[in-house]
């Protein structure tokens, strides 16, 4: 079998896969309030494209692939892309990660056309709250589409709290005794910079997740559990008769950088080994310049691979970023993919 390994030993099998950089709703801290300048269309992968690139990853060691944006199921067409992706011999999960706005809607379909898993934003259990945070979110429709994931079978279901002191860190025990209740996967995930300082006083907002799962230890009496997510960024913990897990995503404060497995294919075609890294291999000005040049399968085949290649070579150690620094990077999660 095949295997992509960086500069530094280690094996890159994920793939995180940007469909779409349009999104329903605008969160506080990953788009501006006003008019966001979105990708042309002619700009974003057509799905033809993607699934073109995932095969090739796959043939070099790519084994699992997450749909993200963005929305994902914004862009039309999300359940047939995927049949299409459960056609590769050798990829041995598909998951998505959504707002659940759709999720009611779209679980049947996504389960038949065969995603395994999905992941839900969910940084408030408090309606006004909410809607506030999303900018118009209904958090009603969002907690009938986790339901309907349930019952269709996309398990593990993780929730990803971003926190925010001051907006949401007296909600903490709140989705902590979610999980004495529901087999649900929270994850506290710290708060990331962007290039756009989208949150007002960001170092005033940002809160370790190792601080508070320092607190909640006071409280409660939780062991370190295994969810089969193997190189994944959360530590899992379980509450000593609880149905669920509660998930610590330390991305700043104590970085898991030598265990990353990952790399990013933005939906404007770009491989980024790093989520923090502005370097980028471009996959899309390749695939199109080769398009309308007869019998170039096998030429095709090669330089996407290369393409692959020379991105998880790239691929840095680890990045600069701290717990509360701002970035001075180029930096739009609704570009890259979250």
């Amino acid at each position: 079998m095949n295997q992509l390994v960086d500069s530094f030993g280690r094996k890159i099998t994920y793939l995180r896969v940007s469909i779409t950089d349009r999104c329903n709703y605008r969160c506080i801290y990953c788009q501006p309030e006003e008019q966001f300048k979105f990708i042309p269309h002619e700009e974003i992968l057509r799905y033809e494209e993607i699934i073109e690139i995932i095969q090739e990853a796959v043939d070099l060691g790519i084994t699992k692939v997450r749909i993200t944006g963005g929305e994902p199921l914004v862009r039309k067409g999300v359940e047939n892309f995927i049949k299409e992706l459960k056609k590769i011999e050798k990829l041995e999960d598909i998951s998505l990660t959504t707002n659940g706005f759709f999720l009611a809607e779209y679980a049947k379909k996504l389960k038949m056309a065969g995603l395994n898993r999905v992941n839900v934003s969910l940084d408030s259990l408090q309606k006004n709250k909410y809607r506030k945070i999303t900018r118009g979110g209904n958090l009603e429709r969002v907690l009938k589409g986790i339901d309907y994931a349930f019952k269709e079978g996309l398990l593990p279901i993780k929730i990803n709290t971003v926190l925010m002191k001051g907006i949401n860190d007296d909600e903490i025990e709140d989705f902590t005794r979610f999980t004495l209740e529901r087999p649900i996967n929270i994850r506290f995930i710290e708060l990331m910079p962007s290039e756009e300082n989208l949150i007002d006083n960001y170092k005033d907002k940002f809160i370790s997740v190792l601080e508070v799962k320092e607190n909640l230890a006071k409280k409660y009496s939780f062991n370190p559990i295994d969810i089969g997510s193997s190189n994944g960024p959360a530590k899992y913990y379980q509450i000593e008769g609880g149905k669920g897990t509660i998930g610590f995503i330390t991305a700043l404060s104590q970085h898991f950088c030598q265990s990353c497995n990952r790399i990013r294919l933005t939906s404007e075609g770009k491989i980024r080994p790093c989520l923090f890294s502005n370097q980028e291999v471009d996959l899309k000005k390749t695939i199109r310049e080769l398009k309308d040049i007869k019998n170039n399968q096998i030429l095709k085949s090669k330089i996407i691979k290369e393409k692959i290649e020379m991105a998880v070579k790239i691929k840095p150690k680890g990045h600069e970023i701290k717990e509360g620094s701002l970035n001075n990077m180029t930096f739009k999660m609704s570009r890259i993919g979250g």
